[in-house]
């Protein structure tokens, strides 16, 4: 036939009887691997040099994948990272009776050097060197801190500990170092090629697996060694342990009907289908259990969550993924459902003005007619992402009155301003999802290299007039983050330098906080805090931007009273990770606080919930409020599973936590999303959606840091018509004895004034007091009053005393009026 191949002469012609298909494709072979055996194999240079020939034994050699550079220094820097966990475990018979703190040693001198061993062979009989370039000399502090190794520092001060003392600090050195070998492995298996040795690849894999078993351990163990009530809570959904400190928890409310999966309320995972291939011993006493479904490593969707609270009048809204809840605020701050407004879309976070709720919608499944359906096409007119517009003047009968899409939907926002002369409100919408196809909302360009057009970088500037609510649109969306002509002038993502946080980019907003009075805002902006000038509201500029090697995602933010600080809290974990726990770093995933300064922001301190929670409880600093004492700044913070705490950041550098609530994690095997998305206080009390359960309402409790006074002053703050969760206005108190009383307190508490005024002014508070019952003047008690009142004007005090000495002189003077 023709091109078919000749036998060639040394043809074995045994294989005559074989088919004739297969004789020519043995020809092809023989001849092809003739061809070949006297072909040169060469080597070209670089550019410009000589090429040579090498011999087949040296082509092999250099194609051989089976280990690469970066597995080598893998296995070099494992070693010392190795000894040093050796060396800790040494410490532990001499230092503490811990049967647990002393099989975990035994475990990791028992492993760790056995790997060690398993280590250098593997490196010695691939002809490389065992030893690292730098070893038996001081290692790199950086390249220590990134591979989790504890510092001479640190191994210094663990061998002078004894006892629980001991315990506590040889976990936490531990845990980091097992978590830092567990980095890298990560870092090694990102590495092109790397790890390809099947060998090096399963003793990877038992790294992983073995490390992280044993962080989970550790971590068990620091939970029983703190002495704070929160730590090692026992869980449960509706029976939960529970730890209060300083506050009455007044009740708990249950999400509504229709806000929950009844099948599953708690949104465990769902069970795995039972695998018709397996086999199940029928014959046992075990049998059923043995039939018994593994739960999935997935979970239920954010259908039915808490989320945001607006308050008005006497009626609070609370926000759902699946819509929101109306309740009525009788004078003892027990919500009463009233209303309930199906509406899925996720977030929905809410803001009340007049009778227009706004709500926040992001997910792609959101529909304009409020459909529980759903959307499946990648492009629909049904699709519904950014705010949607409802009357609430009838509060059982919402209408859905406006919608206003954009292109990265709403995940927040804040009511700026209005409605003016104009009859208008102006909106900061904060969208921080995936920008939608063009084809489903026209203007919406992705991230485009050079398209300066792209929906990044930006906030969209919403007005809606009040009147015709459904002609709301953007009328702007300012690049704020743009510098020197870049649209991407902030912080481009990444981390700050060794052991520091990875930190998205500034591309979006996460919380923009507006304070009118002040014509400024905070903006938490991913991977910057920023203060903005909104003088005018349609125009916000960028006075200035801090980042924080601390923080991974800023989330929030929140001025004191007076407008002189902000609050920034930064969500590492995005929420959903258990980053509260007694290894963690309490400058990760905790509050910042700055003070403006000049106009600048100038840090201050940090503050994060001082007690350990397990690995099954999301735990982050997430929404809260300032608490309206006088004379202090207090504020109410959310930690998701990691509950309430109140914080005094007065002063700035040294925030103090002054009361606290928790639960346990709301499942024991599973971290099942829950907590609080937000604390806030209203009217006297202070109010908490709980992601997973419900709502809560506690009460301050008088004690060491917060007096009877103090808390009856905040009562009486008069905190404006309505609380939207993004817009602060300026408390005010009025001029009443009890709030003098809280200055006072205060004043004495610091030992600012001597014993002889605190006397005084005791006693013409006292006088007040029955005066003001009386309903008639007094002028002689006015007078002296007056007097008073500019002895404390005099009085050498300074700081946040003097702040105090001079409102405590105003409120006097303001009592005055009332009874002269």
């Amino acid at each position: 036939m023709l091109g078919e191949p000749a036998v060639p002469r040394f043809f074995d012609h045994r294989l005559r009887f074989l088919p004739a298909a297969t004789v020519r494709a043995a020809a092809v072979l023989l001849l092809t691997t003739t061809a070949f055996a006297d072909v040169p194999i060469v080597q070209p240079g670089a550019p410009g040099g000589d090429t040579r020939e090498i011999s087949a034994d040296q082509a092999i050699e250099i194609a051989d994948t089976s280990y690469s550079p970066a597995d080598a220094t893998f296995m070099r820097e494992m070693i010392p990272h190795h000894q040093q966990a050796v060396e800790m475990a040494a410490l532990v018979n001499d230092r503490t009776n811990s049967p647990d703190v002393r099989d975990i040693a035994g475990r990791i001198d028992s492993a760790q050097s056995d790997e060690i061993a398993f280590m250098k062979d593997w490196l010695t009989s691939r002809g490389e060197p065992a030893m690292m370039m730098h070893e038996g000399h001081a290692m790199d502090m950086a390249a220590m801190a990134a591979m989790g190794m504890a510092t001479p520092a640190q191994m210094a001060e663990l061998a002078t500990l004894q006892g629980a003392d001991f315990d506590r600090l040889f976990l936490q050195l531990m845990i980091r170092h097992h978590e830092g070998a567990v980095d890298m492995v990560e870092r090694l298996l990102e590495s092109p090629g790397a790890a390809y040795d099947p060998v090096l690849f399963e003793f990877t894999s038992d790294i992983t697996n073995d490390q992280t078993a044993e962080i989970e351990r550790m971590n068990g163990m620091l939970l029983g060694l703190s002495d704070d009530p929160r730590a090692d809570l026992a869980a449960g959904f509706d029976d939960a342990g529970a730890a209060i400190s300083n506050l009455t928890l007044v009740a708990s409310l249950p999400k509504p009907t229709g806000f929950f999966d009844p099948a599953n309320p708690a949104g465990l995972p769902p069970e795995k289908p039972e695998d018709e291939t397996s086999q199940v011993d029928t014959t046992t006493e075990d049998a059923e259990s043995d039939k018994k479904k593994k739960p999935y490593d997935r979970y239920p969707l954010l259908s039915f969550a808490n989320t945001d609270m607006a308050f008005f009048d006497d009626v609070m809204v609370a926000g759902s993924y699946h819509g929101f809840n109306m309740y009525r605020l009788p004078e003892s701050g027990v919500p009463v459902h009233m209303a309930s407004v199906v509406c899925p879309g996720g977030q929905g976070d809410v803001s009340v003005v007049g009778d227009l709720l706004i709500m926040s919608v992001e997910q792609t499944r959101g529909r304009l007619d409020c459909g529980l359906q759903g959307i499946d096409e990648d492009v629909s007119d049904e699709r519904f992402r950014g705010l949607r517009i409802f009357n609430i003047s009838d509060p059982q009968r919402p209408v859905q009155v406006g919608a206003v899409q954009t292109c990265r939907g709403s995940h927040t926002h804040s009511v700026v301003s209005g409605p003016g002369r104009d009859g208008k409100l102006i909106v900061y919408n904060s969208g921080t999802s995936s920008i939608r196809e063009e084809d489903e909302l026209p203007g919406c360009i992705g991230d485009v290299p050079g398209d300066s057009r792209t929906a990044l970088f930006r906030i969209d500037v919403i007005e809606i007039p009040v009147d015709d609510p459904a002609s709301a649109r953007i009328v702007d969306s300012p690049a704020v983050f743009a510098d020197d002509g870049i649209i991407a002038g902030l912080w481009r993502g990444g981390d700050h330098g060794d052991d520091t946080q990875e930190t998205n980019r500034t591309d979006h907003c996460h919380d923009i906080t507006v304070f009118p009075e002040k014509r400024i805002a905070a903006g938490a902006c991913s991977g910057n805090g920023i203060l903005f000038d909104i003088s005018n509201p349609l125009k916000p500029k960028r006075i200035d931007e801090v980042v924080d090697n601390g923080f991974a995602y800023w989330h929030s933010a929140t001025f004191n009273n007076d407008g002189t600080k902000i609050l920034f809290t930064d969500e590492w974990g995005g929420g959903s990770r258990p980053r509260c726990r007694a290894y963690d770093p309490l400058t990760w995933g905790a509050d910042a606080i700055y003070d403006i300064v000049d106009g600048q922001l100038e840090f201050g301190g940090y503050f994060k919930i001082p007690a350990p929670q397990s690995d099954t409880e999301n735990c982050v600093a997430h929404n809260g409020s300032i608490v309206p004492v006088p004379g202090r700044d207090i504020f109410a913070q959310a930690w998701y599973q990691g509950g309430l705490s109140l914080i005094d950041f007065t002063d700035s550098a040294n925030p103090i936590e002054i009361a606290y609530f928790d639960r346990g994690p709301v499942d024991e095997e599973h971290l099942i999303l829950g907590g609080y998305w937000s604390t806030y206080w209203y009217n006297g009390k202070v109010y908490g959606t709980e992601i997973a359960r419900g709502i809560d309402v506690w009460s301050l409790t008088p004690s060491e840091h917060l007096s009877a006074e103090e808390i009856a002053a905040a009562k009486l703050a008069d905190q404006g018509e309505r609380f939207n969760p993004q817009q602060q206005y300026q408390v005010t108190w009025p001029a009443d004895p009890v709030v003098a009383r809280a200055y006072v307190t205060q004043l004495s508490r610091t030992e600012a004034v001597d014993a002889d005024m605190l006397q005084a002014l005791h006693g013409l508070l006292d006088a007040v007091d029955e005066q003001l019952q009386s309903k008639t003047s007094n002028r002689a008690l006015a007078k002296q009053l007056r007097q008073m009142a500019k002895q404390l004007q005099r009085a050498d005090v300074h700081g946040i005393d003097r702040r105090r000495a001079d409102a405590l002189s105003e409120t006097l003077g303001g009592i005055v009026k009332r009874i002269g």
